[in-house]
Parts: C-alpha cells; sequence; structure tokens
C-alpha cells in the first residue's frame, strides 16, 4: 500500500467508485473541520455534547437517560453529568415514567427550545458567510452533493 499526502493508506481494494483514493480522508477531514469552524464562528455557549443531547431531545423527546446515552454513544454516567448540567441551566424538565417509577423522562423546557433554536440559528448563519465566500459554480457543487451527503448519515 502507499501512502497518500494525507497520510493515509491508499487501499488497492477500493470499492468507492471515486478516482480519489484519498476521498474518504479527505471529506472525513473537511467535514470535521468545517463542523469545527461552526462551533467556533458561533460562540456557541454549550459544549459540543450538551448541544447535541438538546438537539436529540427536541427531535425524539421524551426520552429516558439510557436511551439518549445510546443515542449519543457516551456512557449513562457521563450522560447523567451532561443531563445535570443542563438540568441546573433550566434546559430541561423531568417528569416520572410512567411505565417505570425508577425512571425518568426527559423533555426540553421552553428555554431548552430557545436555546437549540437560537445555536441552530447561529450556525446557519455561520455557514452561510462561509458558503458566500464560494463562487457559484462551488455552491452548485455542494448543492448537488447534498443527496449524496444526506445518504451517509442515514442510520
Amino acid at each position: 500500500m502507499s501512502t497518500s499526502a494525507t497520510g493515509t493508506q491508499a487501499d488497492p481494494t477500493d470499492r468507492s467508485g471515486s478516482s480519489d483514493p484519498d476521498l474518504p480522508s479527505r471529506l472525513r477531514l473537511a467535514v470535521g473541520r468545517l463542523n469545527r469552524r461552526i462551533r467556533v464562528d458561533s460562540n456557541a455557549a454549550l459544549p459540543p455534547l450538551q448541544t447535541s443531547v438538546l438537539a436529540t431531545l427536541e427531535d425524539a423527546a421524551p426520552l429516558r437517560l439510557s436511551e439518549l446515552a445510546r443515542r449519543e454513544a457516551v456512557t449513562p454516567p457521563t450522560m447523567s453529568r451532561v443531563l445535570a448540567a443542563l438540568d441546573e441551566a433550566g434546559l430541561l424538565i423531568r417528569t416520572p415514567d410512567p411505565q417505570d417509577a425508577r425512571s425518568a423522562l426527559i423533555h426540553l423546557s421552553d428555554q431548552g427550545h430557545q436555546a437549540i433554536r437560537h445555536i441552530r440559528t447561529e450556525r446557519t448563519a455561520s455557514l452561510a458567510q462561509r458558503l458566500d465566500r464560494l463562487d457559484a459554480e462551488q455552491r452548485a457543487a455542494l448543492e448537488a452533493a447534498l443527496p449524496a451527503l444526506e445518504r451517509l448519515v442515514e442510520e
């Protein structure tokens, strides 16, 4: 195997259909760096995991702590600490689980809904500013690539 300019080893059995053997590495780096730039540019007040939990709850609440931990790929003790911080900030509501008195169902408070909407608005504005730097051809290429990118994130 040969080593590419991105520091990865080109796999001769690659069946991605791309003429660029570095496509997976380049895409991973670009998406990761873009995500970090958007987070930094938007001056989010919450750490990434807390923001992700708010987004998950907005999309799928009510959830138990164990289900949130599974969805966020963290341990239950880690999720417990995240929820404690969000609860302290007034962003959550915990209600008894009618099917299991030992558990609580977690929802966003009105303040939690406002917080995630604000974060999303800031991040969208940050990305819009970055998109404005591209020429029409580059923007069209991104638009054409969106269905493929959306497919990559399907579970």
